[in-house]
């Protein structure tokens, strides 16, 4: 990418987009074209068209999506298959339509089989069955990752599919029902360290081990990776390090500073045993992630406070 191009970060209103954006003006970039759900619906091919009539991007990252948590995805099954279908699919053919030099596809690690050998490497995809919990949402992203290989394979269009770890970061969904674990737990002790609570519930066994990104890593990864990446398999972007959710909970409490006690519930889902992913490929091109887990959650925790408590 020149300092000049035309390049549209999709979704920049989310934790990833934003991130995407922010360290994009970093890097001195300054031609960076964005839109609200408010003035486009990505859902609606005629409107997305339209946009892409107008402003004529050059590159394309596809950082929009509906996402949420365990809760969020077996709830909302439907439409987080067709709003996802719609979102890449629009945006994706619509990159091809006005001759995009390059777009960056962002996946999930949700897109392979439950019981896949760890670390997740990235010839697993269409091994073997999913999570059930977030089926609809992981076969949103695979029809994502194939529809950039299709464009590819059919008229060599430059799409490449990257596939981050769980995220977390400034800008983070913060609802109790329907964000992402590690963000549910910062409010969550916050909440009870407020209100002199004596415990905090965290739901399952807390024994699921998982692996945590924080989002400005993951932006800097899509950006070199957009630079120095154009091959047709997907590739991870992680840290290559995973914890319990019970090692994760009693991080969290330290940062927050809640001194009650931590319980388990035992009777809500766990989700995944286990999901770590192999970023030997992504290292092999010398990029390794800066943040450590305990530094993002802290750097997490001020940013909530800053935005959610004060507002």
């Amino acid at each position: 990418m020149e300092i000049t191009s035309k390049i549209y970060v999709v979704g920049h209103r989310g934790m990833v987009g934003s991130a995407i954006t922010r360290k994009l003006k970093e890097a001195g970039y300054n031609n960076i074209i964005t839109s609200t759900s408010s003035e486009l619906d990505l859902r609606n091919q005629q409107a997305v068209f339209d946009f892409f009539e107008e402003n004529r991007p050059e590159y394309v990252f596809l950082a929009a999506a509906k996402v949420g948590g365990i809760h969020a995805n077996n709830t909302y099954r439907a439409e987080f298959l067709y709003d996802n279908l719609m979102i890449e699919g629009n945006v994706i053919h619509a990159s091809h339509t006005y001759n995009v030099k390059k777009l960056l596809f962002l996946g999930s690690s949700c897109i392979y089989p439950k019981m896949a050998p760890q670390p997740l490497k990235e010839e697993y995809l269409l091994t073997g069955g999913l999570e059930a919990t977030n089926e609809p949402y992981a076969i949103a992203k695979i029809a994502g990752i194939k529809l950039c290989e299709a464009y590819r394979d059919q008229y060599g269009d430059n799409f490449i599919s990257v596939m981050p770890t769980n995220l977390f970061g400034y800008n983070d969904n913060y609802d109790l029902e329907n964000s992402h674990v590690l963000p549910a737990l910062i409010r969550k002790f916050h909440e009870a360290k407020q209100n002199n609570e004596p415990s905090v519930t965290v739901w399952g066994t807390g024994s699921p081990r998982r692996e945590f990104l924080f989002a400005d890593d993951l932006a800097e990864a899509c950006i070199f990776l957009m630079d120095n990446y154009s091959d047709r398999g997907l590739i991870n972007i992680g840290t290559g390090e995973d914890i319990t959710i019970k090692e994760l909970a009693s991080l969290i409490k330290d940062v927050v500073g809640f001194e009650g006690e931590l319980t388990f519930d035992t009777t809500k889902p766990d989700g995944t045993p286990r999901k770590l992913m192999d970023v030997s490929k992504l290292h092999s091109l010398g990029f390794h992630h800066k943040t450590e887990l305990r530094k993002g959650i802290e750097l997490a925790y001020q940013d909530f406070q800053k935005s959610l408590v004060t507002a």
